[in-house]
């Protein structure tokens, strides 16, 4: 799953979560609150998503072990959700966490309470680097309806290596009011107030500052065990550990060791006949596994067994190596010896679950015989006949009420079956997707097309179901970078991205169908870059720039592709924008130095026009205002917004924004001449989403801080046919779309 900077049923198995070290932990509460689907917003606006059907990486799926149909799913990025049994559809639980709180929209690991089923925790932090905040734990005793906060002194990884691992965070067995959670890089943390307050407690293992720490918290009977992610293999670093009586913890003496048990990812514990089922590989995932195993510790007499279904290693058909790690594994409620497991990182063979009911002795492959029915969310084709079992396959589930209900997490999406054979999405109202760029034409059959991190670019016929065209081809992205349309020539749009066939592509039918470029510049296969056309598709200028922040020249072509060519005057990874009524009109913004450029020869030259502008930041952005020539709005972030009238040759800055991230626009109001302006910022002090009907004179704000989904910096457009609806860029949580009620 792509991070924010820069730049994928019912019941079964209780939490598990782990860490290990010693650390002085403040206790902070407060009081947020979920919202619910498609709700009103105190403004009046009602918001909800543009349905794209999952596209992110599910990392964790926990059945609740006593209550049907109660189930959660956490994300990497994009926030935890809890299943509504009567709807079939997810409820997002973290949609209320704000902008300045963006870093907990990742969710390292869920515990619940067997005991009290009203109960579910959250430890919550996306990333563990300097620049990121600490984690927070989340407690709530109404399945999520309202929470309370406790920040962290410690930081968490939920968009790290190890992300599939879990659950690291466990309701002690012996005593529910006691919870454990294990971080990356700062041990083993205890609470005894039910996630209140938290202190550092004793573990046998001493973590790193770049290491795993904690993998997995797991009861078996009334012992907690927890795995260790930062073993070399060998009896001398042991990867398992185990507390009796919730004070001392030891090693688990016996345990396997070598490349293939060096990192355990999950456990999974199986009641009846007191075994302890671990899956194993050579590195957290989900990438970067090449051997693996799964192992039954009988709890009752010390015993381990290798029960791996298949051994990485081997020579798939087509003589490829077949390596991976072991990932998911869950056992059933109801059947002693039953259980599932998941293979990690298998991209020469396709990853599958594995099923057993004797304990491990025999195995079968569900993915054998599983038939894919993807008609909800057709971009899971990925451009092919037919969908594939799945990858990145860490997070599995198994009904404890229904031993044929089996769900998988993948790097797209959620999977389940009711019969052992069938599969499909059980996503609806999970979505996940990292969107950088919207458009919204002005005339066509979509009101619609996105561009995101995970599924390149989507047209929307509808918004409120999946695209039936799946997501683009021809080729296929696996990311976008750019999506831009001709504003006097609707029905022209390109698009460019990361992909193996190709990096950039144009549509002469509104961005149904594309044809790639018929060339492309030799830096745009590593550094694709946005793109840009002029009013009427004559002129492409594409800003070439690679993922870790490295720019290059950009490239110019009059002629829909075939040909390219450098253009010198303008600035390396300078925000480009067309002007939306002269053809021969291009604006750049050079965030380095602050300067505006324009062109007034069709791209071929770029002279200097207003300079002393804010820099620094390659995040600013330019925006053209529809229907007027030389109309350009800058945001630039915390330093606030700037308008200018003259084509770029002077700013002023807008007095009634303090802060301005995102900038676009929409049809006016009823009697209004300009059109409506939408805005990701702040009026007063805090960021916000926002609707000017007059210019920028006056802001309406229309999001609540029940609707805030984390930071929402890269992308906002209003729809050109409908006054008040806007579409809004999130990054985790799909395109969000408000309409006043």
């Amino acid at each position: 799953m792509s991070s924010r900077f820069h730049l994928s049923r019912r019941s079964v198995l209780a939490g598990s979560t782990a860490a290990a070290a010693a650390v002085s932990l403040p206790a902070v509460s407060g009081q947020a609150h979920a919202a619910a689907p498609a709700a009103v917003a105190k403004s009046g606006y009602r918001w909800r998503n543009a349905v794209m059907g999952g596209t992110g990486f599910i990392t964790g799926v926990l059945f609740h072990p006593s209550v049907r149909g109660l189930v959660y799913a956490r994300t990497d990025i994009g926030g935890a959700y809890r299943w509504d049994d009567r709807t079939d559809r997810w409820i997002p639980l973290t949609d209320h966490i704000g902008w300045d709180d963006s870093n907990l929209l990742g969710v390292e690991a869920i515990a619940v309470d067997p005991a009290h089923p009203d109960r579910v925790c959250l430890a919550l932090g996306t990333y563990t680097q300097s620049w990121a905040g600490n984690g927070a734990v989340l407690r709530s005793e109404d399945r999520g309806a309202t929470w309370k906060r406790t920040d962290l002194a410690v930081k968490l990884g939920a968009n790290e290596d190890g992300r599939g691992c879990g659950e690291r965070l466990l309701a002690d067995p012996r005593d529910s009011d006691t919870l454990w959670l294990g971080t990356r890089h700062d041990g083993l943390l205890k609470s005894v107030d039910r996630g209140a307050t938290w202190q550092a407690v004793s573990f046998p293992a001493t973590p790193s500052a770049t290491g795993q720490g904690i993998t997995f918290l797991v009861a078996a009977g009334r012992s907690v065990y927890a795995g260790w992610g930062d073993s070399d293999g060998t009896a001398d670093h042991p990867s398992l550990y185990r507390t009796s009586d919730g004070r001392t913890w030891e090693p688990v003496p016996g345990q396997p060791t070598g490349a293939a048990a060096k990192v355990p990812v999950r456990a999974a514990y199986d009641r009846h006949t007191r075994e302890l089922y671990v899956t194993y590989a050579n590195a957290p995932g989900p990438n970067g596994q090449s051997d693996g195993s799964v192992h039954n510790l009988r709890t009752a007499d010390g015993t381990w067994t290798e029960v791996t279904p298949v051994k990485p290693g081997g020579t798939t058909t087509d003589g490829s190596t077949d390596a991976f790690g072991y990932g998911g594994v869950a056992v059933d409620a109801r059947r002693p010896g039953t259980l599932v497991v998941s293979t990690n990182n298998r991209w020469a063979d396709t990853d599958t679950v594995f099923r057993t009911t004797d304990g491990g002795r025999t195995w079968t492959s569900l993915k054998d015989k599983a038939v894919l029915d993807v008609c909800e969310t057709p971009y899971l084709k990925w451009g092919k006949d037919k969908p594939k079992f799945g990858w990145w396959i860490q997070a599995v589930g198994l009904d404890p009420f229904d031993s044929e209900h089996i769900v998988y997490g993948t790097g797209a999406t959620l999977y389940g079956t009711r019969d052992l054979r069938r599969w499909a999405p059980q996503i609806r109202g999970l979505e996940e997707a990292s969107v950088v760029q919207l458009v919204s034409p002005p005339t066509g059959e979509a009101h619609l097309i996105s561009a995101s991190r995970d599924i390149g670019v989507l047209y929307h016929e509808r918004l409120t179901t999946s695209p039936s065209r799946g997501l683009a081809t021809n080729p296929v992205f696996g990311s976008s970078t750019g999506l831009a349309q001709a504003a006097a020539k609707p029905s022209y749009v390109v698009r460019t991205g990361s992909g193996d066939q190709g990096n950039g592509a144009w549509s002469n039918d509104g961005g149904k169908t594309w044809t790639p470029f018929a060339s492309q510049p030799a830096t745009a296969k590593d550094a694709p870059g946005p793109i840009v056309t002029n009013t009427d598709g004559s002129v492409l200028l594409w800003s070439l720039a690679h993922w870790d922040g490295t720019v290059y020249p950009a490239q110019r072509s009059a002629d829909n592709g075939a040909t390219w060519a450098e253009v010198a005057s303008l600035p390396k990874g300078a925000f480009l924008v067309a002007d939306p009524v002269d053809p021969t009109r291009f604006y750049a913004f050079d965030t380095s130095a602050g300067t505006l450029y324009a062109s007034t020869d069709s791209g071929l030259t770029f002279t200097a026009r207003a300079t002393g502008l804010s820099s620094g930041d390659a995040g600013f952005q330019l925006a053209a205002a529809p229907g007027r020539s030389g109309d350009l709005w800058l945001s630039v972030k915390e330093n606030g917004l700037y308008r200018s009238t003259d084509g770029g040759a002077g700013f002023t800055r807008v007095g009634s924004c303090r802060a301005a991230h995102t900038l676009g626009f929409g049809k006016a109001a009823k009697g209004a001449s300009y059109p409506a302006i939408y805005l990701a910022g702040g009026i007063e002090d805090f960021n916000a989403i926002y609707r000017s009907d007059d210019e920028a004179r006056t802001w309406t704000r229309i999001n609540d801080d029940h609707h805030q989904w984390g930071w929402t910096g890269a992308a906002i457009t209003g729809d050109p046919r409908v006054h008040g609806r806007v579409y809004l860029a999130t990054n985790g949580r799909g395109v969000q779309y408000g309409e006043p009620v």
